[in-house]
């Protein structure tokens, strides 16, 4: 699959300066959409996960063009989100909450190129993450 590199960096900078909000957003829209995931977080330090969403989009975001690294790094994630009892379930989920949060972001840039470019993109890191899960399972 290729990915519209493009399409992401440029998407991501308009949303990257307002990564505190956009990733309470994103938290928001994650547990308000599904509620059942909210248990993963009960003992989390919820200030520090929201700046861990923002640290694996810019890893992902800032790899797009150098695939071996993105691809190890996103293995790695998959195989500790396992270990945080993140099931292959969820992960739908957080993309659905993703693609909201960009939208709402994103407003009237928010095109039909741009969804299916985080949607492709979206895809491809959850299928990347559960073979790492997958590997140490």
């Amino acid at each position: 699959m290729t990915l519209n590199v493009e399409a992401l960096e440029n998407s991501f900078a308009q949303v990257k300066p307002l990564a505190p909000d956009f990733a309470a957003s994103f938290y928001q829209n994650l547990f308000t959409d599904y509620p059942q995931v909210q248990p993963l977080f009960a003992h989390t330090d919820m200030s520090e996960q929201r700046k861990h969403i923002i640290k694996a989009l810019v890893l992902v975001v800032e790899n797009l063009r150098q695939l071996d690294v993105l691809n190890n790094a996103l293995k790695e994630m998959g195989a500790r989100h396992l270990k945080y009892g993140t099931i292959q379930e969820y992960y739908p989920m957080v993309g659905a909450s993703l693609l909201k949060t960009f939208e709402f972001y994103l407003g009237a840039n928010w095109t039909s190129e741009v969804e299916q470019s985080w949607f492709d993109a979206y895809d491809a890191i959850a299928s990347i993450m559960l073979e790492g899960a997958k590997e140490v399972s």
